[in-house]
């Protein structure tokens, strides 16, 4: 046998009896039903079917304002309730999984605008979860009216104050809540008590870290400059460089259009897109951006 050969036959050595690569797994069709039902039209109202995101977690929002439901061996979790109308369409949502509302063991807020939480006292009074906020946000979630501190105060219609156990969280604080762990990443900015969430999910073997990430738009009224607020702008960056470092397989937002999620559910998987660091620079960029036209205007 020449040399030649024996090098050739000797590198084809590790590849015997070596396992083929995985397939990859089909499309989800909940997911494309979903992106179908939704296509082109991201209302707040809009009405949507539920779709599964990742093993235990799924999706039970509007066709344009997330919910997500986290089902545990105790019970479920739900993050956001949509507006006070679309925590109806939530509410429908979650019953057609098979989910009874009175096994709902929490609610979990990502930021303090009623397009995201104003549902939040008809679902615990649906439930009787109580409501866990970032610490911040607490105040408003309890009377129902924006916070003095909030860049785009007096710009959104009351809630119904939420009368049931409300609590704040606050960063990096571990909880466990019908059976699942998940973690607080305080992300202040679009809201002073805008939070994050972070847990695993698996589907068999396939275990995944998802994190549901708030919005972070430097939005405000047209009075306020970010500028003017330096602590508050401290926050707000570092809250982006705490969700730029997280672990992050699968990117979530309140607003499904932010992280593409649509466009996920098109291909019939939310793994892969967007990245959590390259959310959080794309805020990054719009919070210097928002600074420079404030310092370009004086």
């Amino acid at each position: 046998m020449s040399a030649r050969i024996l090098a050739a036959a000797l590198l084809a050595l590790p590849l015997l009896g070596a396992k083929a690569p995985a397939a990859a797994p089909a499309p989800d069709k909940t997911q494309v039903a979903w992106a179908e039902a939704c296509k082109g039209d991201d209302g707040w109202d809009t009405p949507g079917p539920p779709f599964r995101i990742h093993g235990n977690t799924w999706y039970v929002g509007t066709c344009g304002i997330a919910a997500i439901l986290i089902r545990g061996k105790d019970g479920a979790v739900l993050i956001d309730s949509g507006t006070a109308k679309g925590s109806e369409i939530v509410e429908a949502n979650i019953r057609s999984l098979g989910v009874t509302l009175d096994s709902v063991k929490a609610i979990l807020a990502s930021h303090e605008h009623f397009d995201h939480v104003a549902g939040f006292a008809r679902l615990q009074g649906l439930t009787g979860a109580p409501v866990l906020v970032g610490t911040e946000a607490a105040g408003v979630i309890r009377s129902g009216k924006d916070d003095p501190r909030d860049p785009q105060f007096g710009l959104h219609p009351a809630m119904a104050p939420v009368t049931g156990s409300v609590r704040g969280v606050k960063d990096g604080e571990a909880l466990t809540l019908a059976g699942i762990k998940l973690t607080a990443i305080a992300t202040p900015g679009h809201t002073p008590g805008a939070t994050s969430w972070s847990w695993r999910s698996c589907a068999g073997k396939d275990c995944r870290t998802i994190i549901y990430a708030d919005s972070l738009n430097p939005i405000s009224g047209d009075a306020y400059r970010f500028s003017d607020h330096a602590d508050y702008v401290a926050a707000f960056r570092a809250g982006l460089a705490r969700l730029r470092a997280a672990r992050c397989d699968i990117l979530l937002t309140p607003h499904p259009g932010s992280s593409d999620m649509p466009a996920r559910a098109r291909g019939g998987t939310m793994a892969g897109g967007m990245s959590c660091a390259q959310y959080a620079e794309a805020k990054t960029k719009a919070l210097d951006d928002r600074l420079a036209k404030e310092a370009a205007a004086q």
